[in-house]
C-alpha cells in the first residue's frame, strides 16, 4: 500500500452559516450517529439475554441463564476490545469518516442477522456486531474533537456534553420501542428494528459527511506496501489456524458455544495484562512516566471491578426484570426490558449536577481526589448488588417483586457510574505518557473488557444453580465494598506513585 504524506495542516472547516445549537454543523451529523447507533445496540442488549433465556416453547432459545450472561458479557467485552484495531485501522488504512462508515454497514448487517430465525444466524450476528461496534465507537469521539480547533476549549467541551447527550438518548429511547416490539410482538421483529435504527444512522450520516472536518478524511500514517503485506501475512495466518482449529471442533461434532466463549473470555484477560507489561517495559518511558503508570493501574483494576457488575445490568438484572419483577406499577403495565432505560435517564438528570457538584467543591478547595471518588464509586456498585440480594430474597418462592427494587438498584448504579467512569476518562488523558498519549484511551476501554470476560469465566464456572442466586449478589457486592475499601486505604501510596499526576 503506497504511503502518502500531508503536505499542510489539516485544519477544522470554517463554520457556515448554518450551525448546530451553537456548534459546528457536523456535530448534528455525528450526534444523530450516535444516537442511531446507540439505539440500535441498547435496543437489541435489552432483548439479547432475555431471549436466549426463555424457553423455546416461548419463541426464546432455551440456553440456561448462565450460559446467555457468560454470551453477553463476552460479546460485551468484544466491543470494547476490538475499539483498539478500529483506532488502527482509521489511521493506518482508511481514516475516521469512511472507519465510521462501514463499522456502521457492519453493524447493520449484524442486527438483520439477528433478526433470521435461526440459532446458528443469530449467534453468527453477534460477531459483525460487535466488530462494527469496534470499527465506529473507536472513531467517531475522535471526529467530534475534529470539528474544533485546538485552542477552542470551551466549545469543544459542550460540543462533547451534547455528544454524550445523544448516546444516552439513543439509550433511553431503544428498550422502550425495540423492547417492546420485541416481548410484545415477535424477538426477531424486535432485532429488525434495531436494524432499521442503524440503517437511518448510517444513511443521515453519508448525507451528512460534508459537514464533518477534512481532518477525518485523512489516514493519519498510512501502511506502506512491505507494512501491509506483512500485516495481511500475520492476519492470513492466523484467520487460518483459527478456521483449521474451529473446522476440526465443528466436523466432529464437538462443537458448542463454550467453545467460542472460553478462548475470547481468556483472550479478554490476558490482552490487558499483555498491554499493561508492554507499556511498563517501554524503556522509551521517564521514570516519573513509569511510576504514574504504576498509579494508574491501580485504578485500572478498580475499573474491572466495577465494570464487571455494572455490565450486568444487561444480563442477570433482565432476567431477574423478567422472571422475578411484576410489570406493573401505578397501575401502568411494561414489558421488562423498559428496565433498561432507567439508567440513561438518571445520567440524563444526574449528570449536571455532578458537574456542578465538583466544581463547587474544587472552587472551596474540597473537591475529592481521583482515588476517593473511585473508592466511592466501587462502594455505590457494591451496595447496588446489596440491594439485589434483598430483592431476590424477597423473590423467593416465586413471588414478583416490587419494580421500586430494580428502580434503586439502577440509581445507585448510576450514581456510582458518574464518580467513576467520567473521572476514569479524565485521570486517562493526564496520566497518558507521552509516546501514548493517543492509545491510553483505548488502554481505559480494556478495563471494560477484562471486567466482564472476569464476569463470564465466573458464570460458565458457576452455572445455573448459582448464577442470578442470593449468593451470587452477595458476594459480589461485598467484593466491590471491600475493593472500594481497599483502595482508599492505598490513597497515600497511590498519590506518592502519581506525583504531579494527582
Amino acid at each position: 500500500m503506497a504511503s502518502t504524506t500531508l503536505e499542510t495542516e489539516v485544519r477544522p472547516s470554517p463554520p457556515s452559516g448554518r450551525t448546530f445549537l451553537g456548534h459546528p454543523r457536523g456535530l448534528a451529523t455525528l450526534f444523530m450517529t450516535e444516537t442511531w447507533e446507540r439505539f440500535s445496540f441498547y435496543g437489541m442488549r435489552a432483548l439479547l439475554v432475555v431471549y436466549m433465556s426463555t424457553e423455546a416453547a416461548k419463541g426464546g432459545l432455551g440456553v440456561p441463564v448462565a450460559t446467555a450472561a457468560a454470551v453477553y458479557s463476552v460479546y460485551n467485552a468484544m466491543v470494547y476490545l476490538l475499539a483498539l484495531p478500529g483506532g488502527w485501522i482509521a489511521d493506518r488504512l482508511l481514516g475516521a469518516r469512511r472507519t465510521v462508515a462501514l463499522g456502521g454497514l457492519i453493524i447493520m448487517v449484524g442486527h438483520f442477522m439477528l433478526a433470521v430465525p435461526s440459532k446458528v444466524f443469530f449467534f453468527a450476528g453477534l460477531v459483525p456486531i460487535a466488530i462494527g461496534s469496534g470499527l465506529l465507537k473507536a472513531n467517531i469521539s475522535t471526529m467530534v474533537g475534529q470539528l474544533y480547533a485546538k485552542d477552542d476549549d470551551s466549545r469543544r467541551d459542550g460540543g462533547f456534553t451534547v455528544f454524550y447527550m445523544g448516546i444516552n438518548l439513543g439509550a433511553f429511547l431503544a428498550p422502550l420501542v425495540i423492547g417492546t416490539v420485541g416481548q410484545k410482538v415477535n424477538w426477531h421483529l424486535g432485532f429488525a428494528l434495531a436494524g432499521v435504527g442503524m440503517a437511518l444512522g448510517l444513511v443521515q450520516y453519508l448525507l451528512g459527511t460534508r459537514h464533518l472536518s477534512p481532518e477525518s478524511n485523512v489516514v493519519a500514517a498510512p501502511l506502506s506496501r512491505a507494512e501491509g503485506r506483512a500485516v495481511l501475512r500475520k492476519a492470513g495466518l492466523w484467520l487460518a489456524a483459527a478456521a483449521v482449529f474451529y473446522g476440526v471442533v465443528v466436523g466432529t461434532g464437538h462443537f458448542t458455544v463454550s467453545w467460542a466463549i472460553w478462548p475470547l473470555s481468556l483472550a479478554g484477560i490476558a490482552v490487558p495484562a499483555l498491554v499493561f507489561a508492554r507499556i511498563r517495559r517501554d524503556s522509551a518511558l521517564t521514570g516519573e512516566e513509569r511510576s504514574r503508570m504504576g498509579g494508574y493501574l491501580w485504578f485500572f483494576l478498580a475499573a474491572a471491578v466495577f465494570w464487571m457488575i455494572y455490565d450486568q445490568s444487561g444480563s442477570t438484572l433482565s432476567v431477574f426484570a423478567d422472571r422475578n419483577t411484576a410489570g406493573s406499577l401505578f397501575g401502568l403495565s411494561f414489558p421488562s426490558s423498559w428496565f433498561q432505560s432507567l439508567n440513561p435517564l438518571y445520567i440524563m438528570a444526574l449528570a449536571p449536577v455532578f458537574a456542578w457538584l465538583w466544581n463547587a467543591l474544587a472552587r472551596r478547595g474540597r473537591n475529592p481526589s481521583t482515588t476517593a471518588k473511585f473508592s466511592f464509586g466501587l462502594l455505590m456498585i457494591g451496595a447496588s448488588f446489596l440491594v439485589m440480594m434483598l430483592a431476590m430474597a424477597a423473590a423467593s418462592g416465586g413471588v414478583k417483586v416490587s419494580p421500586l427494587w430494580l428502580a434503586v438498584v439502577y440509581l445507585v448504579q448510576t450514581v456510582g457510574e458518574l464518580t467513576l467512569s467520567p473521572v476514569g476518562l479524565s485521570v486517562t488523558t493526564k496520566l497518558a505518557p507521552a509516546k501514548y498519549a493517543s492509545q491510553m484511551m483505548g488502554v481505559w476501554f480494556l478495563a471494560v473488557t477484562a471486567g466482564d470476560c472476569v464476569a463470564a469465566v465466573a458464570q460458565l464456572l458457576l452455572g445455573d444453580d448459582v448464577v442470578g442466586s442470593t449468593w451470587y449478589f452477595a458476594v459480589q457486592g461485598l467484593l466491590a465494598i471491600a475493593a472500594g475499601a481497599g483502595l482508599f486505604a492505598a490513597r497515600g501510596r497511590i498519590g506518592r506513585l502519581l506525583g504531579d499526576g494527582r
